[in-house]
């Protein structure tokens, strides 16, 4: 079963997968000072998994632009002037 999808695109940053890390580690070192070792282990067990998903089995998607949107032929031809509005009366 998979709880993190590394393709998705908002672990492509990096700042958000060390975020993410970082926050269950820490959280999980909290646990540990305020004496909650149950806690503990099941934080830095989520903490050990998101490591794995999104630094050791994480590969980058390369980014694709998008192609310049082009309009259509008939669209070209007419002029912006010449069109009448919503009334029916050219503006």
């Amino acid at each position: 079963m998979q709880l993190i999808d590394p393709k998705h695109p908002a672990y492509q940053r990096l700042w958000v997968r060390i975020a993410i890390v970082a926050v269950c580690f820490g959280w999980a070192g909290v646990e540990l000072i305020t004496g909650d070792p149950f806690w503990a282990v099941l934080a830095g067990g989520a903490g050990a998994y998101s490591f794995y998903m999104l630094f050791l089995t994480f590969k980058p998607q390369p980014e694709v632009a998008a192609a310049p949107a082009e309009p259509d032929a008939e669209e070209e031809e007419e002029s912006p002037q010449a069109k009448p509005s919503k009334d029916g009366q050219a503006e």
